[in-house]
């Protein structure tokens, strides 16, 4: 299985839908975790990168199209 592809500033769409109703997280610092904030209401998560790669389904907008 190929490696998602995926950077700093980018909005992705996870599998699961967030409480507040969207399903849009920015990802706002990676590391070894990786820190993601909901676009609906700005709570912010910081999950294991093996997690997140597992949770994440795609890429909806990259930090570099702007």
């Amino acid at each position: 299985m190929e490696a998602k592809q995926f950077g700093l500033n980018d909005i992705v769409e996870m599998k699961k839908q967030h409480p507040c109703g969207t399903n849009e997280w920015k990802i706002i610092r990676m590391g070894a975790d990786v820190r993601i904030k909901c676009e609906g209401c700005q709570h912010s998560v910081m999950i294991p990168r093996r997690e997140f790669e597992k949770k994440m389904k795609k890429v909806l907008k990259y930090a570099n199209e702007a």
